[in-house]
């Protein structure tokens, strides 16, 4: 058995340094509730760039640009050290943290975009980085295209854990290729919401047979700081639930066992039992007994992905 946590909780709205403080915050307030897997949502460091579902097409270019510059000095850094402080809690704690980031390319052109979620173990080591596959629809003008580096189910003292991001978990290849990883426990942190958005994840729990936990953004027009460009206009009320959050955990076979955590702040806590994976999967197991790999079969290109490959021939 383990104790999984879903913390549902505002970022400081577009300031990395104090959204990761806040989330070494939560870290240890879930770990001395006994959980020792901690999960944060989509693009929680430092926010996701809500403001694109409410721009204007063709008239907010320069508001958009504003905005984006904005996010782009807040994004995380890995090779830079940005989430030492989230290591050193992991460490600290002995936990392990699935966390939403919004990612600075550092090797390339330096200022590409990517949606990202790491998995940092409880020795204080990034496990794996996945990038979003496929932003959606206005998505496409914040963040780049992940490759399949990060496609892939790392082991942990919680269980063998697998991640897709929001509507990429609609892509069922994408799907398919962390069941045949063995996945026990598929994390979706998502800015989508609702009874539909429950309803996939129930969907992927039977059709996977193993844990899904589904981590929603949270934030209300309160969440934005004073000096949010045009904040008068695009999120006039204080009141507001920009996203209401419906973080849930659902088992094997697609019972809902924990939330949804509707339009509150809060840690959504979940005893989980690794053995329930293997027992749901007499009756359909779609990588094992009941494939059909003489019929259908699934090729996945994990390579990295460049536009560059320079060879030094000059012998220095």
């Amino acid at each position: 058995m383990s104790k999984l946590a879903v913390v549902q909780s505002a970022p400081v709205f577009l300031d990395k340094q104090q959204t990761i403080a806040l989330a070494v915050e939560l870290t240890a307030e879930a770990a001395a509730a006994g959980a020792d897997l901690i999960i944060f949502s989509e693009a929680f460091i430092p926010g996701y760039p809500t403001w694109i579902w409410r721009l204007r097409p063709g008239t907010d270019w320069g508001l958009a640009e504003e905005l984006h510059a904005r996010l782009l000095g807040n994004a995380v850094r890995i090779d830079a050290g940005d989430l030492t402080p989230l290591y050193e809690s992991a460490r600290r704690h002995k936990v392990t943290i699935v966390c939403g980031i919004e990612e600075r390319e550092t090797q390339l052109s330096q200022a590409t975009l990517y949606n990202s979620v790491v998995v940092i173990g409880p020795e204080g080591r990034l496990l794996n980085k996945h990038r979003k596959l496929m932003p959606t629809n206005p998505e496409r003008m914040v963040w780049g295209f992940g490759d399949a580096t990060g496609l892939k189910v790392v082991e942990t003292p919680a269980g063998r854990i697998g991640t897709l991001v929001c509507w990429e978990n609609f892509m069922p290849l994408a799907r398919y290729a962390l069941y045949a990883q063995g996945v026990e426990i598929y994390i979706a942190p998502t800015y989508d919401s609702g009874a539909g958005w429950i309803g996939s994840l129930q969907h992927i729990a039977r059709e996977a047979r193993c844990w899904v936990v589904g981590c929603g953004n949270l934030l209300r027009g309160s969440d934005f700081p004073a000096d949010f460009p045009e904040k008068s206009r695009l999120y006039p009320d204080p009141e507001e639930w920009v996203n209401p959050g419906d973080s849930v955990v659902i088992a094997p076979g697609g019972e809902i066992v924990a939330g949804p955590l509707n339009k509150e702040t809060g840690i959504l806590y979940a005893e989980i039992n690794l053995k329930k994976v293997a027992d749901a999967k007499r009756a359909l197991d779609i990588v094992g007994h009941y494939s059909r790999p003489d019929i259908f079969t699934l090729q996945v290109n994990n390579g990295a992905q460049s536009p560059v490959n320079f060879t030094d021939e000059s012998g220095f």
